[in-house]
């Protein structure tokens, strides 16, 4: 009876597994006369192979540890090359707000939800890096993924910078500890002194429209789908970084320049 398709694989990933672990000599050895294309050999490879794994069981963690690492590194390399290929649209979107030193050495990008906690937690790094750093340049990639609300104030937030209180207005968004609504982010904005009724205008022209559709276009280019993410150079880095990795990370793009 031939042998099925799913049987063949079976007996191929065996053989391979039977070649890396080493078994070939053992089987050859003990049976001299079998071609290993003899179904036959076949079977003795995927029982001599089970029983190894039977009693090595850690050669299965061992290979998957591997074969994740392997994947990992592939993923890391092609998000390493994108964001090569994407830099004008990473650092100089006439769109996206920009503080810190305009003219800087390094320039950290930032996709962020300002009702994402993880993004609250790493304001106050983003801020003292500017503060600590002189050298150093911030891009704001608005990257609203928690709701409406959240949309309501990046468009906010966006429309602000034509009244030039982007950044108070950015900074007192993620401090704020209460659920932001629109009438919390209206609230919030006339605190730091903008016109509220000429900012309701400005958040619904299609230029703030055209500004978050970039920014959410080039986040699934780049593979990002959580904030924060930040791109120094050319890694990405999600999650809330602290001051310390903020700093390692601009440090090793100065290195690299140099």
């Amino acid at each position: 009876m031939p042998y099925r398709k799913t049987h063949i694989r079976t007996s191929l990933c065996a053989l391979m597994l039977a070649g890396t672990l080493g078994l070939f000599p053992m089987l050859i050895y003990a049976e001299p006369a079998v071609s290993p294309s003899d179904p036959a050999f076949q079977q003795a490879v995927e029982q001599v192979v089970e029983q190894y794994l039977r009693t090595h069981p850690e050669v299965i963690e061992q290979s998957l540890r591997i074969l994740q690492a392997t994947r990992q590194a592939e993923k890391q390399e092609r998000t390493r090359q994108m964001i090569a290929t994407k830099q004008a649209e990473l650092l100089n979107d006439p769109g996206s707000p920009v503080s810190g030193n305009v003219d800087g050495d390094v320039t950290v990008v930032e996709f962020f939800d300002y009702r994402c906690g993880y993004c609250k937690r790493a304001a106050g790094a983003v801020t003292q890096l500017q503060q600590d750093d002189p050298n150093v340049r911030v891009v704001y990639k608005d990257f609203p993924i928690l709701g409406k609300a959240s949309e309501v104030a990046s468009r906010a937030a966006l429309a602000s910078k034509i009244q030039g209180k982007h950044m108070a207005f950015h900074e007192a968004l993620l401090a704020s500890k209460e659920e932001l609504t629109q009438d919390g982010i209206f609230n919030i904005a006339s605190g730091v002194g903008l016109d509220i009724e000429q900012l309701s205008k400005d958040m619904q022209t299609p230029a703030i429209e055209a500004i978050i559709e970039r920014n959410r276009a080039l986040a699934r280019e780049l593979g990002i789908n959580g904030t924060p993410g930040f791109i120094i150079g050319t890694k990405l880095s999600p999650g809330a970084l602290d001051l310390k990795e903020l700093k390692k990370l601009v440090g090793q793009v100065r290195e690299e320049k140099s």
